[in-house]
C-alpha cells in the first residue's frame, strides 16, 4: 500500500522529541516501514526518518526557518495535493486545514484527530464528516457531532525501553513546565510525601518557571534537568519510583506515561484528560481526586507489581498494536468499502473514478500482471472497455478475446465477462452506462479471491 503521512511543518521528525505529536508520526512512520509499507513523509527536510522524504521547507518555522509559517503550511500541503494520485491513502495528522483539499483530489483522506475539536473549529471537521474519515486518538479527544472509524492510541517502540524491577526513590516530573501540567502541584506532592522530586520538561514558558518554579528548586529534594537524548530519558524514567502527572486540563494524551510504565515505573495521574484511559487505578499507577489522596498514594507505590505496567504497554500500547489497528483502517478506507470517496483497492489491483454522472460512470482500472477480475455480470449496466497498457484476455460469455493497447471492446449488460492481465500491468478506462451504477450491482459466479 502506497501511504502518503502528512505531518507539520513546525519542527522537524525525529526520534528524540519532546512533543508527543512528533513523536507518534515517527513511531507510526517506522511501525508502517517494518510492515513492508511504501511510506511517504511530508514534512521539514531536516526530518530524521527511513521512510521518503517529501519536503518544502528545509527546518520547521519554529526553529527558525526565515519563511512566513503559513506560507510553509500551504506550500508543504499544496505539495502533497499535487501529488496526491500517487499514493492509494493520506493519512492527515496536520490538522483542520489539509480537510479543505479534500474535494479537489481522489485519494481518500484520513484524519488522526489529536484533539477534542473546540466550538471555533468544530464547522470544518463537521463540514467533511461524510467525505473523508477520522479516527480519534482517544477517548476523550471524541466529538459527539463526528463520526469516527475507531479510536487508536499511539504505541511505542518496547525495544527503546529498559524494564526495571529495581527503581530509586525519586518522583519524575516530566510534562512540560507552564501553567497547564502541573509542576506545583508535583513539587507540593513530593514535598508532602517526603520524597526527591526531579523535574524534567521542556521549560515552555521561560518567565513562568523563573518566576514560579525556579525558586523552589533547591538541587537536593527538587531537582531540574535538561535533558538532551532518549538514552538518558530511559533511565530517568526506569529508575523512577514513580512518575507525577498532575495535569490540569483535558489532556488528549500523554506519550511519557506510556514511555514511564514501558520501564515498569507506575504513573499517578489525575481524571482530566486521557490519564486514566492510560493507567489501570490500583495495578500500574494511581488516578487521583485531590493533591491529598495523591500523597497517600505515593506511600503504597511499593504495593504495585512494576511487571504490570509493562504488561499493559505490551498488550494494548505497542507499536504493533497501533500498526496493526492502522493498517486494519487502511485496508477498509483504501478499498472503497466504506462508501467515500473514488478510489478503491482490490485483490487484483485498483481503479480510480475519473467521472460519474446519473447513467453514466468512467473509472480508469489497473490489473497485475497474472491477476484477473472475477468471472461476473451486471443486471443494470453494460461497459465499455478501452485497453492504454499490457496485454489483455477478455471473456465474454465463454469466448476469449486477446487485446492489445489501442483496442476496445463492448460488455452488454448481463453478460458474463472477465479481464486476465496476460503480460505486464493492464490498464484500462472502463465507461458504464445504465440506470443504476452502484458497486453492489455484480454476481460473481467465479472468483479467485473466495468472493462469492
Amino acid at each position: 500500500m502506497r501511504i502518503a503521512i502528512l505531518a507539520s511543518v513546525a519542527l522537524r521528525r525525529e526520534p528524540f522529541s519532546y512533543s508527543p505529536g512528533e513523536k507518534f508520526v515517527e513511531l507510526l512512520a517506522e511501525g508502517l516501514i517494518a510492515r513492508n509499507c511504501k511510506v511517504t513523509l511530508f514534512a521539514t527536510g531536516a526530518s530524521i526518518t527511513r521512510a521518503q522524504l517529501q519536503a518544502v521547507v528545509d527546518r520547521g518555522y519554529k526553529e527558525g526557518d526565515p519563511i512566513k509559517p503559513e506560507v510553509a503550511e500551504y506550500l508543504h500541503m499544496a505539495n502533497l495535493m499535487e501529488k496526491a494520485h500517487d499514493f492509494d491513502l493520506i493519512h492527515n495528522h496536520f490538522g483542520f486545514a489539509a480537510l479543505a483539499f479534500s474535494g479537489l483530489i481522489r485519494t481518500p483522506l484520513l484524519t488522526t484527530i489529536q484533539e477534542r475539536p473546540s466550538d471555533d473549529v468544530l464547522p470544518i471537521y463537521k463540514k467533511y464528516n461524510q467525505t473523508t474519515f477520522y479516527v480519534a486518538l482517544s477517548q476523550v479527544t471524541r466529538h459527539p457531532e463526528l463520526d469516527y472509524l475507531a479510536t487508536i492510541y499511539p504505541g511505542l517502540d518496547l525495544n527503546e525501553f529498559t524494564f526495571n524491577d529495581e527503581p530509586g526513590d525519586y518522583l519524575l516530573f516530566l510534562d512540560p513546565v507552564d501553567m497547564d501540567h502541573g509542576a506545583p502541584q508535583a513539587m507540593e506532592i513530593a514535598r508532602k510525601a517526603g520524597r526527591k522530586l526531579i523535574l524534567a520538561g521542556l521549560i515552555k514558558n521561560k518567565e513562568y518557571f523563573e518566576k514560579e518554579i525556579g525558586p523552589k528548586i533547591d538541587g537536593r529534594e527538587i531537582i531540574f534537568l535538561n535533558l538532551t537524548d532518549q538514552a538518558e530519558r530511559v533511565r530517568l524514567l526506569a529508575s523512577a519510583y514513580a512518575l507525577l502527572h498532575p495535569v490540569n486540563y483535558d489532556e488528549p494524551f500523554c506519550l511519557h506515561i506510556l514511555e514511564a510504565l514501558a520501564c515498569g515505573t507506575p504513573v499517578i495521574t489525575t481524571k482530566k484528560g486521557a490519564g486514566p484511559e492510560m493507567v489501570i487505578d490500583g495495578q500500574t499507577g494511581f488516578i487521583m481526586d485531590n493533591l491529598e489522596t495523591a500523597v497517600e498514594r505515593v506511600n503504597e507505590i511499593k504495593k504495585l507489581n512494576r511487571a504490570d505496567c509493562r504488561r499493559l504497554v505490551e498488550t494494548k500500547f505497542s507499536r504493533e498494536r497501533m500498526v496493526t489497528d492502522y493498517l486494519e483502517v487502511y485496508q477498509k478506507v483504501a478499498e472503497g468499502s466504506l462508501g467515500k470517496g473514488e478510489k478503491g483497492l482490490r485483490p487484483w489491483g485498483r481503479y480510480i473514478v475519473l467521472e460519474e454522472k446519473a447513467r453514466h460512470k468512467v473509472k480508469r482500472i489497473e490489473v497485475k500482471e497474472g491477476m484477473r477480475l472475477s468471472y461476473q455480470r451486471h443486471r443494470r449496466r453494460s461497459e465499455h472497455w478501452f485497453i492504454l497498457e499490457g496485454k489483455a484476455l477478455v471473456t465474454i460469455n465463454g469466448q476469449e478475446n486477446l487485446l492489445l493497447p489501442g483496442m476496445a471492446i463492448d460488455i452488454p449488460a448481463m453478460a458474463l465477462h472477465r479481464i486476465e492481465a496476460r503480460e505486464g500491468t493492464v490498464v484500462f478506462i472502463e465507461v458504464q452506462r445504465g440506470d443504476y451504477l452502484g458497486e453492489d450491482d455484480v454476481e460473481r459466479v467465479e472468483d479467485d479471491f473466495g468472493r462469492l
